[in-house]
């Protein structure tokens, strides 16, 4: 009877492990999300909370309409910089720009509202 005992003690001993490979895999896991979370948004800037004031004066004074939806203008903004960032051409970064603010409270943006938005963008955070 003894070997019973000793045989459910080993199977019990083999049992533990397992919970704890699961937990060691939910662990792996964890690590692996964090990294690329930051990695996704490390390569576009974003505005300090004074840049952000900087960027809406400027885009307001370019067209006021620009700024309906404050935190669309940013990403906007912050899709700008990306295209500076990347090296793209003027005239492309220009027209970029046109084409994101287009639309809504702003039906049409001329080729001078374009250059100043891109302006707005590199004067207030994206240098």
């Amino acid at each position: 009877m003894l070997s019973l005992f000793e045989d459910d003690k080993s199977s019990e001993a083999e049992a533990k492990p397992r919970p704890s490979a699961t937990e060691s895999a939910k662990t792996d896991k964890a690590p692996d999300e964090k990294p690329s979370k930051p990695a996704a948004s490390s390569g576009i800037p974003s505005p300090d909370p004074a840049q952000t004031a900087r960027l809406i004066r400027a885009l307001r004074t370019v067209e006021p309409g620009l700024v309906a939806k404050e935190s669309r203008a940013v990403d906007r903004a912050r899709n700008v910089c990306s295209d500076l960032k990347s090296g793209k051409d003027t005239a492309t970064v220009q027209n970029n720009a046109k084409l994101r603010y287009e639309g809504g409270t702003v039906p049409s943006l001329t080729n001078d509202q374009a250059a100043d938005i891109v302006t707005a963008v590199k004067s207030s955070f994206c240098d």
